[in-house]
C-alpha cells in the first residue's frame, strides 16, 4: 500500500500546481514600501503617499524614492532646502503645502524647480509674493489662494498644457501685473481672481474657459467684445466690484454660453442686456430704479422666452409693482424673482 500512496500523493500535488497553469495564475507582488521619513506616516494599503501635514515641521523632510503624494500642510514650514525632492524629480504627482509660513527667499532652487511630474500644487496660506510654478507640463491644477502675490509674470504657465484649474484668490494681483499670464494653458477650464485688486478683467485667457471669478476686485468696465472671446464661459462672477452702467458696453454680456451672472453689490442703476439662455441672474444690492423688460426678453412668443430661473434684484430703488404686466410672458421659468 506503501508503494500506491507515493504515486497518488504526486498525482494530487501535480493537480493542484496545474490548476493554477490553466488560468495563468500570477501571484501579486506587492512594491516595496518606502522608506518613510520617522517624521511622517506612509500608510501600509497607500504605499505611495508620505502623510506629514500638522507635525509642528519648519522643513520639509526628504522624500524617499517611490513617493507619488505628498502631504504637507498644516505646519509651521519656514523653509524648503535643496535636495529634499531628489529622489521624486519625476515620480512626485501631488504636493500639499498649505497653511505654512513659506516665502520665496526660503524655496531654496533645486527644490521645486526640478518636479517633472507634478500634477498639483497646493500652495495657500502662505506668504509668498511672486508665483513657484514647477516645470512639469502635467500640472492640471494650481492653487495659490491667500498670500502675499503682487505679479504673476507673462509666460510661466506657457507649456503648461494640460493645466484646467487656477486659484489665485486673495492676493494682491493687479491688471498690469498680471498681463499675459494666462495666455499659455490652452485647455484651461476655471480661473479664479476674486479679492485681489483688478480694475480690468484679465486679458489674453484661453478660449476654453468655462468659469471666471473675479469678484471683490475694483473692477469699473467690461471691455466691448470681452465675453464673445470666450466662447465657452458659463459662470461669471463680478460682485462687489465697481460696476457702473457707463462701463457696460451695449450687449456686453448678451451671449448664448453664459448660465450665470453676478453682478451684484455694483453701482448699475439699470438691468444690463442679457441672453435669453441666461439662467440665474444676480443684481442685488445695486441702484437700479427700473425695470425694462427688453434687457431680458427682445422678443415675446410661444418659442421666444428668457430661461432665467432666478432673479435677485433685492436691495435697489425698485419693487414688484415696477414689473410691466406682460413680465410674466417673459419671465415664464422664474420660480424666484426677489425684491426684498
Amino acid at each position: 500500500m506503501l508503494l500506491l500512496r507515493v504515486p497518488l500523493l504526486a498525482i494530487l500535488v501535480g493537480m493542484a500546481l496545474c490548476q493554477y497553469s490553466d488560468y495563468d495564475y500570477q501571484p501579486v507582488v506587492e512594491p516595496p514600501s518606502p522608506k518613510c521619513n520617522q517624521e511622517c506616516d506612509c500608510p501600509t494599503n497607500f504605499r505611495s503617499a508620505m502623510y506629514c501635514d500638522s507635525r509642528n515641521l519648519k522643513f520639509v523632510p526628504i522624500v524617499p524614492t517611490g513617493i507619488q503624494y505628498l502631504y504637507l500642510q498644516n505646519n509651521g514650514l519656514e523653509e524648503i532646502k535643496a535636495g529634499v525632492f531628489d529622489n521624486v524629480t519625476d515620480t512626485l504627482r501631488w504636493l500639499v503645502l498649505d497653511n505654512n509660513n513659506l516665502t520665496n527667499a526660503k524655496i531654496e532652487k533645486g527644490t521645486i524647480d526640478k518636479l517633472t511630474a507634478l500634477e498639483k500644487l497646493f500652495f495657500s496660506y502662505n506668504q509668498i509674493t511672486e508665483p513657484i510654478i514647477p516645470p512639469s507640463k502635467s500640472l492640471d491644477e494650481l492653487k495659490m489662494m491667500h498670500n502675499k502675490l503682487t505679479k504673476f509674470p507673462g509666460g510661466l504657465l506657457t507649456d503648461k498644457e494640460n493645466l484646467t484649474s487656477v486659484h489665485l484668490q486673495h492676493n494682491e494681483l493687479t491688471s498690469e501685473s498680471i498681463s499675459g499670464a494666462f495666455k499659455g494653458p490652452k485647455k484651461l477650464l476655471s480661473l479664479d481672481v476674486s479679492h485681489n485688486k483688478l480694475k480690468k478683467l484679465p486679458v489674453g485667457v484661453p478660449s476654453s474657459l468655462e468659469i471666471l471669478y473675479a469678484d471683490y476686485n475694483e473692477i469699473d468696465s467690461v471691455g466691448a467684445g470681452y465675453l464673445n472671446k470666450l466662447p465657452s464661459l458659463q459662470y461669471l462672477r463680478l460682485s462687489h466690484n465697481k460696476l457702473q452702467d457707463t462701463g457696460l458696453p451695449a450687449g456686453v454680456f448678451n451671449v448664448t454660453s453664459l448660465i450665470e451672472l453676478d453682478l451684484s453689490f455694483n453701482k448699475l442703476k439699470s438691468i444690463p442686456e442679457i441672453n435669453e439662455a441666461l439662467e440665474q441672474l444676480y443684481l442685488q444690492a445695486n441702484e437700479i430704479d427700473k425695470f425694462e423688460l427688453t434687457s431680458i426678453c427682445k422678443h415675446i412668443s410661444p418659442l421666444n422666452f428668457s430661461r432665467l430661473k432666478h432673479l435677485r434684484l433685492d436691495a435697489n430703488n425698485i419693487t414688484s409693482r415696477n414689473m410691466p404686466p406682460e413680465y410674466s410672458n417673459c419671465l415664464r421659468q422664474a420660480s424666484d424673482i426677489m425684491f426684498e
